[in-house]
């Protein structure tokens, strides 16, 4: 009798925690769901929201307007004429293109992080992520039309070169100027090793060519940074998908000294000193933020196309006025670089008609 008496009490005392953990379990239910119900604060609250602020610049001296959008005022607004008109750049519901574009701008121009974004136009993150990657597509879009030759025939002689004693008349059929360069990249830890360049940092390497007029005519963007500059050259001539402007027989580009010489592409001279210094300007690329892979490609690319937007649109670009005006200008670092050769020329490229050509080129210039 006393045993069943025991095991009677003993299922009363776990029938009773039973019941207290489920009570329990109720209790945090509850709560959480009241929680849930909480009314939240909200977090981008200031007054000073971010239309207004595109509104002050807008309105205010024109140089603010540089300074912040790197870009006049005219230049700026018929930049969102032509996105909006001919690529499809349509209004969304939580903010206007005006500001939209701001964004997109201040994002590739100052390299502020999602979250400055925020808070200096007081939207939320997934909104401002949700209009980058909007604007970017639509650049990139805009770049395939606006990153190629004025003259795809290469008939005309550049007024940059014909009005400019400095390259008239001697590179008269030069229709551009081609090098590479290492632009900063963010890879994934087991994609690093190909993106690891020649000072040891993770790069895409970059092929560009630009006319007289400093703007792109064409680019390759997004190789491995430990590919070779000549073999994405080479890639580039050989592929006719990419659409790369090939000079017609009696035209030329200006190549680096790491390029094979061939018909077509005037090298320098090997292991001359060039005075490189009086053709560089600004500052290398900063590192981008961590954006995903495809996107760091888009942004090189959307970046080209602004800058001949605005090279073709500008009436005064202040970025680029003192090397238009000032034949004799030279940046205040002057330094003397060695080019030389990154690899063997192939014999099969090499042409002794590019090398008389040069030939005559330094003679006239000694002679004047």
């Amino acid at each position: 009798m006393s045993s069943n008496n025991n095991d009677q009490n003993f299922d009363d005392e776990s029938d009773d925690e039973h019941d207290f953990y489920q009570l329990v379990l109720a209790g945090c239910a509850i709560a959480a769901t009241l929680t849930s119900f909480k009314e939240k604060k909200p977090c981008r609250t200031s007054s000073h929201r971010g239309y207004k602020f595109v509104m002050d610049v807008l309105n205010d001296h024109e140089i603010r307007c540089f300074e912040q959008f790197r870009m006049e005022k005219h230049v700026f607004m018929n930049l969102l004429e032509t996105l909006t008109k001919s690529y499809g750049l349509k209004e969304g519901f939580d903010m206007p293109l005006i500001e939209v574009l701001v964004i997109f701008l201040t994002t590739i121009d100052h390299g502020l992080s999602n979250r400055m974004i925020q808070e200096r136009f007081q939207h939320s993150s997934e909104s401002v992520s949700r209009w980058f990657e909007i604007l970017l597509d639509v650049v990139c879009l805009m770049a395939k039309d606006i990153i190629k030759p004025s003259d795809p025939r290469f008939k005309e002689v550049l007024d940059k070169i014909r009005n400019d004693d400095r390259y008239w008349p001697y590179f008269k059929n030069c229709i551009g100027v081609i090098d590479g360069t290492h632009i900063p990249i963010v890879v994934p830890r087991d994609r690093k090793i190909p993106y690891i360049g020649r000072k040891g940092v993770t790069t895409q390497n970059v092929m560009a060519v630009c006319d007289f007029n400093m703007c792109f005519t064409f680019a390759w963007v997004g190789w491995e940074g430990a590919a070779h500059d000549v073999r994405v050259f080479l890639e580039a001539l050989r592929r006719p998908e990419l659409g790369f402007p090939h000079p017609p027989r009696g035209k030329y580009y200006l190549v680096d000294a790491g390029y094979p010489q061939m018909s077509g592409y005037l090298g320098l001279y090997k292991s001359e000193r060039y005075h490189l210094p009086d053709f560089r300007r600004g500052s290398s690329p900063k590192e981008m933020h961590s954006f995903p892979l495809e996107k760091q490609v888009k942004i090189v690319i959307a970046s080209m196309a602004l800058h001949n937007f605005i090279r073709i649109n500008a009436r005064t670009d202040m970025e680029f006025k003192p090397y238009d005006d000032d034949q004799g200008l030279l940046p205040l670092n002057e330094e003397e670089s060695r080019v030389n050769s990154l690899v063997e020329e192939d014999g099969s490229h090499h042409t002794k008609e590019m090398e008389e050509h040069r030939d005559r080129i330094a003679n006239l210039l000694i002679s004047h």
